[in-house]
């Protein structure tokens, strides 16, 4: 039987009293229209709403049906509380406006649910009196005139109405029984000028505004009690809850107003608007105590119920309309880094379109010309390094069959798996496809899955809970400190100073907040504070988006941080600390900057398209910098410079407008295992007195140099205006001195190889644009087991090397030009090396030094030119030249030449010496093999087998004989050249 409609509208006509029972009739709901039945039902209020839900199925979803109607007007209409997303986004609608209502009537009932359960028995809460609640009126012309008096006159819980008009007390009121004051009218209408001291157990305060009395600041203070604010605004005053009191308030104001909490369990600030602080809005110190007050039990499972990890993401926080708001953004889906090179890119967006390889930037000095090239080599092919190279091709294509005879297979050598991993593939193609899977970005609910400590922090209720408030327009937003907690979801931080500041041992615990056009940097960690700062959108700062440094360790995941006028995160003075899954992109400045002693890891973080460097390590910085995508930059992707000795590992560095990395001035790091691809500049630029030990990279299609080695030292205050010399390091005032570091040496590289000599091993350098590897320094360097292949220049320029530069164990293949060309007074070892199928000479050398136990096979120049002023020992390699001289010696060269096999090529040509002194040139005991069709079997290198011969090891490589092993220097030698950087230097050094 369903309730007649009719019967509660009379009862509501009649005040109340019931229709006599013969005269209702019974009404179906299918009887009239269901607008017609809502729109009755609109006229109904909150008690009678309920009991027509309780009838039956249907008419409970009539009444749910009712959301956007009378649901909508119940909420507005309360004066306890305001719009459900005031005060971030009032004009979004709720999910649930019936719900919203439903929320906030409980969340307005907290305050009295502190009657202690009888224990002695189960049953005597069937004997508990229902408490009988007067009401009080405060005003002009009723039974009280002041709040004083009537707080007199008050018995627990009765509800005090305050009239309209604004009520002074001349002393502090102290609180002694637990009643609720509330304001009659709209909110303004009621003012308190008081000072209160809560001496009860609760309390619950409604629609009024506090103002300070004359003789404090402070309006409201409890130490023991929980007190509840709704709908109140405050102004120019303070609030302070102690331990172990507590509070809530929801739908407030603070105008020039301030909290301080100490040492509270949990307090609760919800939809709150602070504005114009002349210091920190909210101030959480202390450590939360263990004291807990009855309230901690109903306010943690109201703010469980309401966890911004339980909710849906909001669509419209992802609008366009808010990204422009917030700053330029990344077009496109940013979570999948799609990343586009070269090729056609008229379909591609502008902010992704990535410009296409350089052209050839440095033109071949007419000297290098000259002397290289005889007439036999104009007829040498440059090799399509897209194809011919993949198949390890020994010769042109075109040759004939009877020339393929002289071949000598170098398949085999220790170094050619490197090259079955080399990606052949242009940019602009599926290149990176493969490599793009493995750096896909996790959310933040798989980053919670897999690490438990972070599940724990997101989880964690402690100190204060600040959801859904608005920080603007003032100095600080929430300061923690000596060991404080506190906890923001969902709340907007904009036009302040800083955001958030948390020192002394403190933890902070940010969930999706925006934080946004801070005139320092957005959030600051400092002394060992901590904490998990997630999912944030962070961007448009003055300064840093995260600033962490004196031994602060946050753990930082899945935030966009952008658009920053500095650095997205700054890391120093011992700040350490986990940064992971991150966006960081569109910064003036580096992406992450590490410097003085930082050390933080660094993994899975996508930093891209900034005006900078993606990450730069400074002043004695170090880190972790793992499986990061590193792209599109304007500078490096990774700069290391003066001290910073970072571990830079597995990153994909790509598609950068100047090179991929580099290691500036007394730059250290371990560089492994990273893909170096598609930077319009170098794969790897290292500068003087630098110490990097670079080792497993493919570095490949980058426009100019796969790795270039030069002498220029930095402009240190050119460097430093720019990249971040002028950041706000001085912590208000303080001396730029940081603490020694606290690791010891031994510990610090328990896991790294020491190297006193720049090092460059075992590396893929593929398809770059102008040489696999140059040379331009005054310092040693070793270079040792790198497959240098297919690139559109010499395999390896040594253009100049005061010092010894060794070069041993590699595999130089395939390249434009030449394999190696030495010029004049350079000093090298070249040693054990294979130098097979590049399209000019195997080595060309002016220099000093030695050549031994090389091969040097299938050249289409000499396999070894010696000219002008060379100097070189040459013994026990295995030369083969198809169409030209084996060895060719000209001009004053000096040296010795000995003990070398030279298989005979297709030319017959084996060596030509024309020196002006043949005394200071010996020749003698090169063995000669020739061939003859019918009864000799193929050719092939054995005993040895093909060079290079290296033995993996878990520390890296070695070679396979004593005689083989690369020393180390045990001294250093930095000098500044005059004459600068080389002409086609690096991009980032032309922008210095």
């Amino acid at each position: 039987m369903c309730v007649c409609v009719s019967r509660i509208v009379r009862e509501r006509e009649t005040g109340g009293q019931p229709t006599p029972p013969a005269k209702l009739v019974t009404m179906d709901i299918s009887g009239l229209p269901v607008e017609l039945w809502r729109l009755i039902l609109s006229y109904l209020h909150l008690p009678d709403l309920g009991r027509c839900s309780m009838v039956c199925r249907a008419w409970y979803e009539l009444i749910l049906s009712l959301d956007n109607t009378r649901w909508r007007q119940l909420c507005l209409g309360c004066i306890e509380c305001r719009h459900p997303n005031w005060p971030n986004q009032p004009d979004v609608e709720p999910q649930s406006w019936r719900e919203a209502f439903k929320q906030h009537y409980l969340a307005s009932k907290t305050w009295s649910k502190n009657t202690q359960d009888l224990e002695s028995s189960n049953c005597f809460y069937l004997f508990r009196r229902k408490k009988d609640r007067r009401v009080l009126c405060v005003g002009p012309g009723y039974e009280f005139e002041s709040l004083r008096v009537a707080l007199a006159a008050a018995n627990p819980y009765d509800r005090i109405v305050l009239l309209p008009g604004v009520y002074e007390e001349q002393s502090e009121i102290v609180l002694k029984v637990p009643v609720e004051i509330v304001g009659q009218g709209k909110l303004g209408d009621v003012a308190l000028l008081v000072s209160i001291d809560q001496h009860c157990q609760t309390t619950r305060l409604c629609n009024v505004v506090f103002m300070p009395a004359w003789f404090t600041p402070v309006v409201y203070k409890t130490t023991s009690g929980h007190v509840q604010f709704d709908n109140c605004n405050f102004e120019n005053g303070q609030l302070q809850i102690h331990a172990p009191g507590t509070c809530q308030v929801k739908f407030c104001t603070f105008n020039q107003c301030s909290i301080n909490f100490h040492s509270v369990a949990l307090c609760v600030l919800e939809n709150c608007e602070f504005i114009g602080s002349e210091n920190a809005s909210v101030t959480v110190e202390g450590s939360p105590t263990s004291d807990r007050n009855w309230a901690c039990k109903h306010l943690t499972m109201l703010a469980k119920s309401r966890s911004v990890l339980l909710q849906a993401p909001d669509s419209s926080s992802c609008s366009r309309s808010k990204h422009e708001d917030w700053g330029d953004s990344p077009v496109g889906n940013i979570r999948t880094c799609e990343i586009v090179v070269g090729g056609d890119h008229s379909n591609l967006p502008p902010a992704l379109r990535t410009p296409p390889a350089l052209e050839q930037t440095c033109e071949k000095e007419a000297e290098l010309n000259g002397n290289l090239y005889t007439a036999k080599e104009g007829e040498a092919m440059t090799l399509d390094t897209d194809s011919s190279d993949s198949e390890l091709s020994t010769g042109s294509e075109n040759e004939g069959d009877d020339q393929s005879m002289y071949k000598l297979s170098y398949q085999a050598h220790s170094l050619s798996h490197m090259l079955t991993k080399v990606i052949y593939s242009r940019p602009q193609t599926n290149g990176l496809n493969a490599l793009q899977n493995d750096f896909e970005l996790k959310s933040l609910e798989q980053e919670l899955q897999r690490d438990k400590e972070a599940q724990s922090l997101a989880n964690s209720l402690q100190g204060c809970l600040i959801r859904r408030c608005l920080f603007r327009d003032g100095k600080g937003g929430i300061f923690v400190c000596s060991q404080g907690q506190a906890k923001m979801e969902g709340s907007i931080f904009r036009d302040l100073t800083y955001a958030v500041r948390c020192i002394q041992s403190s933890k902070v615990i940010m969930l999706k907040n925006d934080i946004h056009h801070c005139k320092a940097s957005g959030i600051f960690l400092r002394l060992s504070a901590g904490g998990l700062i997630a999912d944030n959108n962070i961007h448009s700062n003055c300064e840093a988006g995260v600033d962490i440094r004196k031994g602060a360790s946050p753990l930082i995941l899945c935030n966009k941080i952008h658009s920053g006028l500095r650095s997205g995160i700054v890391v120093l003075g011992n700040g350490k600390g986990i940064i992971r899954s991150n966006q960081i992109y569109g910064n003036k400045e580096a992406g992450i900057y590490i410097l003085y002693n930082g050390n933080p890891i660094v993994s899975g973080n996508h930093i891209f398209q900034g005006l900078a460097a993606g990450i730069a390590v400074n002043e004695n910085g170090r880190g972790q910098i793992i499986e990061n995508v590193i792209r599109e930059n304007q500078w490096g992707g990774a700069d290391i410079r003066r001290g910073g000795d970072p571990v830079l590992r597995n990153n994909l560095i790509c598609c950068g407008y100047s090179d991929g990395v580099v290691v500036g001035e007394r730059g250290k790091g371990l560089i492994e295992g990273n893909t170096i691809y598609g930077n319009k500049g170098c794969g790897v630029w290292i500068m003087a007195s630098s110490l990097p030990h670079i080792t497993n990279n493919q570095i490949g299609h980058n426009s100019i140099y796969g790795v270039a080695v030069f002498c220029r030292k930095d402009d240190a205050n050119d460097y430093l205006a720019n990249q971040g010399g002028n950041e706000s390091f001085n912590d208000e005032g303080e001396a730029a001195i940081w603490e020694n570091d606290l690791d010891s040496e031994d510990e610090r590289f328990a896991s790294r190889r020491l190297i006193s000599v720049a090092l460059v091993e075992s590396n893929s350098i593929n398809h770059n644009g102008a040489a696999g590897l140059y040379i331009k320094s005054s310092e040693a360097l070793n270079i040792i087991a790198n497959a240098i292949h297919a690139n559109q220049d010499s395999g390896v320029t040594v253009f100049q090397s005061t010092q010894l530069t060794r070069i041993a164990n590699n595999s130089i293949s395939c390249n434009s030009l030449g394999g190696i060309l030495v010029e004049t007074e350079c000093r090298v070892e070249l040693r054990g090396n294979g130098i097979y199928d590049n399209s000019s000479h195997g080595i060309a050398c002016k220099g000093d030094g030695a050549i031994v136990e090389n091969d040097i096979i299938g050249n289409l120049g000499c396999g070894l030119k010696l000219l002008q002023t060379a100097n070189m020992k040459v013994t026990k390699n295995r030369i083969q030249a198809l169409q030209d001289y084996g060895i060719l010696i000209l001009d004053q060269t000096k040296g010795l030449v000995q003990d070398n096999l030279i298989y005979q090529g297709k030319s017959k040509k084996n060596i030509l010496q024309q020196v002006s002194n043949a005394e200071d040139c010996i020749v003698q005991n090169n063995k000669l093999l020739t061939f003859k069709r019918k009864s000799d079997i193929a050719w092939t290198l054995e005993n040895p087998p093909a060079r290079p011969h290296i033995e993996v090891t878990a520390r890296g490589v070695s070679t396979a004989t004593n005689s083989q092993r690369v020393t180390t220097m045990t001294t250093r030698f930095a000098a500044r050249v005059d004459g600068g950087c080389h002409n086609n230097g690096s991009i980032f050094c032309t922008i210095l």
